[in-house]
């Protein structure tokens, strides 16, 4: 199992720093960030530029990856795919495509993103939704050699406040969408959302053993006062990413047992990367902060793989 880390957390740090970087503090993987230059996402950055991507420029990366002894876990575009806006949804869906012909090109199997939401519709509605996008999307994938994963964070209030914006969320939405979808489509699990949510993050690894493509290290830590007081609900503001009861950490800051959660991992076969996102607002404000933070991550995690 190797231990790597969402390129975002480095903003627009370049992919020839952050490679070398790396692979000097330990990390064995990137899972490689790839939104477009310009985009309305928090949370992003554009490690790769897909747009106009050449076989050349391909090359060049995938040597510097061998150089210094690392591998790109997969490329990562998280955005919403079923936006009710038909051109911002064409858009960030031919964007989907870029980044899967890159990752064809980087010799990468898996690309990340989100289904994400059509607002103004229900999820049984979505998931009719979902299948009339995803459908030629996934093909496509796989007529690439590319397998498409989904992160399973329920992005709260990311299109309109307090509701779910990716119905990808719980284990039953994952049965129904499993349903309807090839072996090539799977998870990019991350146990951060699954605890605050009230589900059991080892429990779920089982049935969905062979589904599980790419596994995320974010913590959640629970102030159980404040959700005594609150109730679920909490206090919604405008970051989703955090409510006044929990907050995403880095491994280690939050409630997460690592050791029990890996030992799952290995138990059901898996052995690829874990790859820590950052999202931990106390190591953020500078790249050197979040260096920091990506080492702490790094160290508590190697002491479980």
């Amino acid at each position: 199992m190797k231990i790597g880390f969402l390129t975002v957390a480095l903003g627009n740090t370049k992919l020839e720093e952050i490679v070398p970087w790396a692979a000097s503090v330990g990390f064995e993987a990137l899972e490689v960030a790839a939104w477009p230059l310009v985009n309305e996402r928090d949370f992003s950055s554009t490690t790769i530029n897909v747009e106009g991507l050449t076989k050349s420029k391909a090359e060049e990366i995938k040597a510097l990856f061998e150089k210094y002894g690392l591998i790109i876990s997969s490329l990562a575009y998280y955005d919403n795919n079923l936006d009710a806006n038909e051109e911002k949804r064409k858009t960030i869906n031919e964007h989907l495509k870029k980044v899967i012909d890159a990752a064809s090109m980087l010799g990468v199997e898996l690309v990340g993103t989100f289904i994400g939401r059509d607002i103004r519709k229900g999820v049984e509605e979505n998931i009719k939704e979902f299948e009339k996008v995803f459908k030629p999307i996934i093909a496509y994938a796989e007529s690439k050699n590319v397998k498409l994963m989904i992160e399973n964070c329920p992005m709260v209030g990311w299109q309109q406040e307090e509701k779910i914006g990716n119905i990808f969320y719980s284990p039953q939405l994952w049965r129904e969408i499993f349903r309807i979808t090839p072996d090539s489509f799977g998870i990019n699990l991350d146990p951060s959302h699954l605890h605050w949510l009230g589900i059991d993050y080892i429990k779920v690894l089982d049935e969905f053993k062979d589904r599980i493509f790419h596994v995320h290290a974010k913590d959640t830590e629970i102030n159980h006062e404040l959700l005594t007081d609150q109730g679920i609900f909490g206090h919604f503001g405008t970051n989703f990413h955090g409510k006044s009861w929990w907050t995403y950490r880095l491994p280690g800051f939050g409630e997460i047992d690592w050791q029990e959660f890996i030992k799952a991992l290995k138990k059901i076969g898996y052995d690829f990367v874990i790859s820590i996102e950052h999202e931990d607002p106390v190591w953020v404000g500078t790249v050197d902060k979040a260096k920091k933070g990506l080492t702490i991550g790094l160290k508590h995690l190697k002491q479980f793989v």
